[in-house]
């Protein structure tokens, strides 16, 4: 199997031989990993579980924790999960990647859609189930907005949203998701949306594809599935807590599949989980730090502010040399968006041009950062 170097390793090597200014201090916006401390909350509860390492954890997650998850869901979006409709999962990394396995492992021909640009993952998983590719592009003349061709998602074995969108930012309405969800029922394809922003919203909740189902009348969400984590939501990524959900058929044999992959969670962190999942305060906290953060940025970039995720996708003209600009002259990483794209069928990559700028600092350091941006468009 051949995989592309990941983002992050091409932007070293493009950056490699660029000495930056030392009269600034670095500023890294180019992951999405917040940069506030976990919760102590969080914290406490994580230690006062060290004693449940000594057990070995359930693939199927232990109670506390699945409870935790159908209250968040059931909160948040008011959808009531049963058991068999919900899958705790070590993160959603794992699972986009060993999901499609699964999935298409019976399949001659899989093929697979996703939008593009994507969280690499996705491809990455199309290479090891050999699967077709057929890229949902998402640019500035759709809105950032999958378009639909139907001749295409009927050879479709599994189709993967993203919504809200890293990195364009874009936000799919409750309208928009239903007609996505009769789509893979009309077509017979298993479609998953990856809503690891949906917490990250800027004014009102966005929706979830669980939502969607129920609103078109797929009531037992046939056909339809999410996936959702806490790392961003409770700036805990090292909790490794995700989950899986949706149609009970497809998750049964799911289940089964995962006890032979190894890769349940230790029960102190399922314990410290259940505590995350079940509390919202400190999400709103967070929250309301993204939400100044786009302020800053709309008054001195003069961007909108996006419905939800933590992302700038700022247009810059040629996004590798500005990107090899802005670090030698003004210390500031950011990722170039071709990076996370790949060539359409007319040959454009729909992320040439861009960058992705997460604002996952204090506001202050934002402030500061932003304002070198500035400068360095300026120049």
């Amino acid at each position: 199997m051949h995989f592309e170097p990941y983002p992050f390793e091409k932007l070293n090597d493009l950056l490699k031989d660029i000495i930056p200014n030392k009269n600034y201090t670095p500023s890294v916006l180019t992951i999405g990993e917040p940069q506030f401390e976990t919760p102590d909350f969080i914290q406490k509860t994580l230690c006062d579980n060290t004693a449940l390492l000594k057990k070995y954890p359930k693939t199927t997650g232990e109670t506390e924790l699945r409870e935790a998850m159908r209250g968040f869901m059931q909160r948040r979006f008011h959808i009531s999960l049963t058991d068999a409709e919900i899958i705790p999962t070590f993160g959603t990394r794992e699972v986009l990647f060993n999901f499609p396995q699964f999935l298409l492992f019976e399949k001659e021909n899989p093929v697979m859609a996703y939008t593009n640009p994507f969280y690499q993952i996705y491809e990455g998983a199309a290479i090891a189930t050999r699967s077709k590719v057929i890229h949902l592009n998402l640019d500035a003349q759709n809105n950032f907005k999958p378009q639909i061709n139907e001749d295409e998602l009927k050879s479709c074995n599994l189709v993967i949203i993203n919504f809200p969108n890293n990195p364009t930012t874009a936000s799919l309405s409750l309208d928009e998701l239903g007609t996505w969800v009769k789509l893979a029922l009309k077509y017979d394809f298993i479609l998953l949306n990856d809503e690891c922003y949906s917490e990250i919203y800027t004014d009102k909740p966005v929706p979830s594809l669980l939502e969607a189902a129920k609103h078109v009348g797929n009531e037992d969400f046939k056909n339809t599935l999410v996936i959702n984590s806490i790392s961003k939501r409770s700036s805990a990524p090292g909790l490794r807590s995700g989950f899986i959900a949706g149609d009970a058929k497809i998750l049964k044999e799911y289940m089964k599949y995962r006890t032979y992959v190894g890769c349940a969670s230790p029960l102190p962190l399922q314990a410290t989980a259940a505590a995350a999942w079940s509390d919202e305060a400190h999400v709103a906290a967070s929250r309301k730090i993204y939400q100044e953060n786009f302020h800053v940025a709309q008054e001195i970039l003069g961007v909108e502010i996006p419905e939800a995720t933590f992302y700038l996708w700022l247009h810059v003209g040629d996004a590798l040399a500005f990107t090899k600009k802005l670090y030698k002259e003004y210390n500031v990483k950011v990722l170039p968006g071709e990076y996370l794209a790949r060539k359409n069928s007319e040959g454009k990559n729909p992320g040439i041009g861009y960058v992705r700028i997460a604002l996952v600092e204090s506001v202050e350091k934002t402030k500061e950062a932003l304002t070198r941006i500035k400068e360095c468009l300026g120049e």
